[in-house]
């Protein structure tokens, strides 16, 4: 591989960086911002100057020159419609992600921030002499819309069902696991359930998402933060209560729900300490976690009539290997099951970078009205 990329993930509260050099990665840094420093903003999204400083002044102290970087990944914002896949992040794009259409999160923060690095390598290398132009772009957008028209239906005309998914890993699993096998991944049909703080369950076939959950909007399986499908009666008795506000409620469905609401703490390492004490209220807890990405893998297993090559289990959860066996002892009948533990974020913008560089990727422009 050849070629230098930098690749960007803005958290709420960190800012992780990561520098590859012909396809090895020089260093991961991940960053935290100080509450007080952020305090000074009222949005994530006024940190742009804050951010930008962050990251530059980081790759000084690592001896690395703007002139060297040939190419800016990063992580994708809450961008609709479009499809999966790599997309230069031009004028219209950075408008998107500007005006945070989709909702504000720090990941619509990310792009613009590759854009403002590019321009600044791009001063460098103009006043070095050097005439190759390095973008920026956006890989795998969390809410990428390649869902079956019948998938969308929803019980109510006014409720669609949307996709919020963690599409950047789930993506980059199932090319690994085409790639293991000497396969293309459009040859590949999977379900891959990534089970972290959010927990989004994706069906693969033929190179796209085609069905999957709202993991930001309350569907699909709980979570350690997220409380996913919850019975609609009760939650409307919640709602006309007069006991929550509007973004009170939200929380409880986002945030403060799946072992939060259970047990107070996200987390998940301190959650399997208690149940392998012999905590009987944690232990029951962990089966019907379990079991509801369980129920979620085999539902999609219904959009192909059954009819999948394999089941992948990913995210910071997979590490897990009791929690694992115990999900593949529920699913295992569909097709086989394999494990790939982590999110490898940072290593899967690279790998699309590289094969933007290579030119073995398409690279796609966003239109609003395609």
């Amino acid at each position: 591989m050849s070629g230098r990329i930098l690749a960007l993930n803005t958290g709420s509260t960190t800012t992780k960086i990561a520098y590859y050099d012909l396809g090895r990665k020089v260093f991961e840094e991940n960053i935290f911002h100080s509450l007080e420093k952020l305090s000074r903003y009222n949005s994530v999204m006024d940190q742009g100057h804050l951010r930008l400083a962050t990251i530059t002044e980081f790759l000084l102290s690592k001896g690395i020159r703007l002139v060297d970087i040939d190419l800016v990944m990063a992580r994708s914002g809450l961008v609709t419609p479009m499809e999966t896949g790599v997309y230069e992040i031009t004028g219209i794009l950075e408008d998107a992600l500007r005006h945070c259409t989709n909702g504000i999160h720090a990941c619509n923060l990310c792009g613009l921030l590759a854009c403002d690095i590019a321009v600044l390598v791009n001063e460098a290398r103009k006043e070095a002499g050097i005439r190759e132009v390095c973008k920026a772009y956006m890989a795998d957008p969390p809410m990428a819309d390649e869902m079956l028209p019948e998938a969308k239906i929803g019980g109510l005309p006014e409720f669609p069902r949307r996709a919020l998914c963690h599409a950047l890993n789930s993506r980059a699993v199932v090319r690994h696991y085409a790639k293991d096998r000497g396969l293309r991944p459009e040859e590949v049909t999977a379900v891959v359930a990534h089970v972290g703080g959010g927990t989004s369950v994706t069906l693969h076939q033929g190179g796209r998402i085609i069905d999957t959950n709202d993991a930001l909007g309350g569907d699909g399986p709980m979570s350690t933060e997220r409380a996913g499908t919850v019975p609609a009666f009760p939650l409307v008795e919640m709602c006309f209560s007069g006991k929550y506000t509007k973004e009170e409620v939200k929380k409880k469905l986002v945030g403060s729900g799946g072992a939060v609401a259970y047990f107070g703490t996200n987390d998940f390492k301190s959650i399997v300490a208690r149940a392998d004490a012999g905590d009987e209220s944690v232990i029951l807890f962990l089966e019907g976690f379990c079991l509801s990405i369980a129920k979620y893998i085999a539902s999609l297993a219904a959009d192909v009539c059954g009819k999948v090559d394999v089941i992948i289990l990913t995210g910071g959860i997979a590490w897990n290997q009791a929690l694992m066996e115990k999900i593949i002892r529920r699913v295992s009948f569909i097709a086989p099951v394999e494990v790939f533990p982590g999110g490898n974020e940072m290593d899967s913008l690279a790998e699309n970078g590289y094969g933007v560089l290579s030119g073995e990727m398409e690279v796609k422009y966003y239109d609003p009205q395609d």
